[in-house]
């Protein structure tokens, strides 16, 4: 899905009626994209696909069901809000998000966040992984990460990352390739730096863009935070369906990167998340650089 609020910025004041409504309106989508997931949890069923957005980056629905406007937005009649954390009183009984008190206490996140946004934003991409990440992860290993069978089996998964040039960007990917992967990517990675190496063409740069969202709310609307959660659930689907794993019985049909035809396919797919992407990139840092200016 498009980025709701990418075509202009959102209005300074909102009345209770319009904030209320886009909260109300917030929590039924949230909903809607959880709701499987919070099925499943209740039955203590597991998915090798979709649990990975409430695993790896430990975030609850209920964090995806709570709406704030974003930095520079007043809130008429805002009622219990202006005691919610980060927001401060506008008026006799309105309230905005208290960005420059963020920005002052959480200095540090802050700057990291926006500046791995924005050094990706400004960079090319680079579309010649062919999602190989997941493919390292299992070399020459009798262990999965996941308990669903390898497509090609393991000395045929072995093959494919052997006849092919491992180009890993992203040390969150790196860090879990097995120890005879690691010397066969072309750049030695670690956490230090990652920001000079991350580009927007990296699937795990994209779904990333949901993890930061997060960690600079209320100062994101939270339209931006349901697009950024709809990327990654869109990327981790691909980045499955590339993998070497069998999810046949799951209902996913593989992108075969193994031939040029499922290169080609993966590559095309990895360009329209990219641009998405990005779109959320520049929503983003557009809405916190105009209050940081005020």
């Amino acid at each position: 899905m498009t980025p709701t609020l990418t075509a202009a910025p959102p209005p300074t004041r909102l009345s209770s009626d319009e904030w209320r409504d886009r909260a109300d309106a917030h929590a039924e989508r949230a909903d809607a994209l959880t709701a499987a997931h919070r099925a499943r949890s209740a039955r203590g069923q597991k998915h090798p696909v979709e649990d990975f957005l409430f695993t790896y980056y430990s975030y609850k629905p209920a964090v995806l069901r709570r709406w704030h406007p974003g930095a520079g937005v007043v809130l008429e009649e805002a009622g219990e809000r202006a005691g919610w954390r980060w927001y401060t009183a506008v008026g006799a009984d309105g309230a905005r998000v208290d960005d420059a008190g963020f920005r002052d206490q959480r200095g540090s996140l802050y700057r990291g966040a926006v500046g791995i946004l924005r050094a990706t934003l400004a960079r090319n991409a680079a579309f010649g992984c062919f999602g190989l990440h997941e493919w390292a992860m299992v070399y020459r290993s009798q262990a999965t990460r996941h308990a669903v069978p390898l497509r090609l089996g393991g000395p045929g998964t072995d093959a494919v990352v052997e006849a092919h040039d491992l180009r890993c960007t992203h040390f969150d990917a790196f860090r879990f390739f097995t120890p005879e992967a690691v010397p066969r990517n072309r750049d030695a990675l670690q956490r230090e730096g990652a920001e000079e190496r991350e580009q927007p063409g990296c699937l795990h740069a994209g779904m990333d863009v949901y993890k930061w969202i997060v960690k600079l709310s209320p100062l994101v609307p939270g339209e931006l935070l349901l697009d950024a959660f709809e990327l990654a659930r869109d990327i981790r689907t691909l980045d499955m369906r590339a993998s070497p794993y069998d999810l046949s019985d799951w209902g996913y049909s593989p992108v075969p990167i193994e031939t040029a035809e499922g290169k080609a396919e993966y590559v095309r797919r990895q360009r329209e998340l990219s641009e998405r992407g990005q779109r959320l990139r520049r929503s983003v840092l557009a809405g916190l650089d105009a209050a940081a200016a005020n």
